[in-house]
Order: C-alpha cells, then sequence, then structure tokens
C-alpha cells in the first residue's frame, strides 16, 4: 500500500504520470497489426515444426527442401546432387533438420525486428504504440531469459555459411536428372527467389550494418567499408518487409519441394 489507502500503482499509472482514465486515447484499429503478426508466426511455427519431424519428402532431383539443407545426419535421404555431410551420426533416429534449423531460426528468433513482432503480438509488451502494456515491471533484455537475445550477432556469423550453402543448392537446381547442367524448372525459380530473399535479409540485419561500418571515427578513411555500410544501411530500411517476404518464402520453398518428392505436383521443366 503507497498511502494507507491506495494500492501501489506502477507504469502509466504510477505517480507523477498523466492521470488519464481511459487505457489509451487511440481510435484506430491498433490491434489489428498484433493481431495479424501473432497469427502469421503462428502458422509459420506450426507449419516449420511439422515438417523439421516429418522427416520425408524433402530431397527430389535436383531440389532439395532449405529445412534440411545442408543434410548432417547419417540417415539423411540419399542426396547425389546435395549437401549431404552425415558429420553426427544418426541422431537418435531424429529428422536431421534438427540439426540445421537451429541456425536459421536462432537468428529468426533473436532478430531485432522478429523481437517486436512476438513481444507485440504474443506478450503485449507493448501491444502497439501509445497502448501501455499490461505487466507491472519492466526489465526488458537485462535477465534471463531474454538477456540471450544478445546472441544474435554470434547467430548472424552462422547463418552466412548457411546461406550460402543454399545458394549451392540452387546453382544445383540447374541441373537435371542426369547431371547435365543449363537446364530449369519451376523448382529452380522458387529456390533462387527463396535465396535471394534470405541473402537480402540477411544482409538488411541491424548486426550485419554494425558489424561492416560500426565503431569507425572516420567513414573517409574507410571507403569500402563506408560503402558496404551504405548498402545495409539502404537494404535496413526493409527490414521488416524482408524478414515477413523471406520467412514466407522459405515455408514456399519447402513445401513445393515436399510436393514435388510426394508426387502430388510434377515440377515443369522451363528447358
Amino acid at each position: 500500500m503507497s498511502d494507507g489507502s491506495h494500492p501501489t500503482r506502477h507504469g502509466v499509472h504510477a505517480p507523477g504520470r498523466a492521470a488519464i482514465a481511459a487505457p489509451h486515447l487511440r481510435t484506430d484499429r491498433w490491434w489489428v497489426s498484433p493481431l495479424v503478426t501473432a497469427l502469421g508466426l503462428t502458422a509459420f511455427v506450426a507449419y516449420s515444426t511439422w515438417r523439421a519431424f516429418a522427416n520425408s519428402n524433402y530431397y527430389t532431383e535436383p531440389y532439395v527442401s532449405p529445412f534440411y539443407s545442408p543434410c548432417l545426419g547419417t540417415n539423411c535421404a540419399d542426396m547425389p546432387l546435395g549437401a549431404r555431410w552425415p558429420l553426427f551420426g544418426d541422431w537418435w533416429g531424429l529428422s536431421p533438420a534438427l540439426l540445421v534449423l537451429i541456425f536459421p531460426l536462432g537468428f529468426r528468433l533473436t532478430c531485432y525486428y522478429y523481437r517486436k513482432a512476438y513481444y507485440r503480438g504474443f506478450w503485449a509488451a507493448p501491444p502497439a504504440c501509445a497502448v501501455p502494456e499490461p505487466h507491472a515491471k519492466y526489465t526488458g533484455e537485462t535477465r534471463f531469459p531474454l538477456i540471450l537475445q544478445n546472441i544474435h550477432r554470434y547467430f548472424f556469423y552462422f547463418a552466412i555459411p548457411v546461406a550460402g550453402i543454399l545458394t549451392y543448392d540452387v546453382v544445383l537446381g540447374f541441373r537435371d536428372q542426369h547431371g547435365h547442367w543449363g537446364h530449369a524448372g519451376l523448382g529452380t525459380l522458387i529456390l533462387l527467389i527463396n535465396i535471394v530473399l534470405i541473402w537480402a535479409y540477411t544482409f538488411s540485419c541491424h548486426s550485419c550494418r554494425h558489424i561492416v561500418g560500426g565503431r569507425l571515427k572516420h567513414f573517409s578513411r574507410h571507403p569500402v567499408r563506408y560503402r558496404l555500410w551504405s548498402w545495409a544501411g539502404k537494404l535496413n530500411t526493409r527490414h521488416m518487409q524482408l524478414a515477413w517476404a523471406s520467412l514466407i518464402s522459405v515455408a514456399v520453398a519447402d513445401f513445393y519441394v515436399y510436393l514435388v518428392a510426394s508426387g502430388a505436383f510434377h515440377d515443369p521443366r522451363f528447358f
């Protein structure tokens, strides 16, 4: 009790804050954005969980699902035209996707934009601008487990080689089932669009921008890093859009490979 008769108030209702009786003064449909975000992320988590544990229909020459590349278990499908490096045994019989997905998912989970998205969508911290959060305390990312968000930069280092391997998979997509070059199908186009979006999202990352141009006192003395920083800065202005576009594209790419590998759809070849 603060004065013997009234309970202690926190946040926007704390002493010294404006005495506004209404929960907020916004008149627009501010709740639409966090709701759509929550539904979109939930749909992706549900789909990716199903596909990660399915352990089937992730390779059909010359395409490999981005969820399963590189394939690091001995229980991987036979992938003569894919990145198959059995380094970790059969992983107790579990899906080999679980060995590699931890890196791109960890990169996205700790991403600055995605933090904002799921903090607002799931935890209402806060649900929207100028709408107070319902929590009595605010500790930010200073305590466990949210303090682990600071490892985002290290996940960025892992995201680079993973994107490089997915690029290798796209290059292999220009081969036919007999290994001849100069061929392409609808799957090749889908995988190509996916990797372009993944690279754009990766390079638009705040950590990337800081790594290439951060802690420099004189840009004039570092023209190359300044140019890279400028390019990363331009991509960074579209970080949210690239985050969603690449999230959708990686799911579409995986689902396409699933359809072709399961025999539900025949991959049309352009040339």
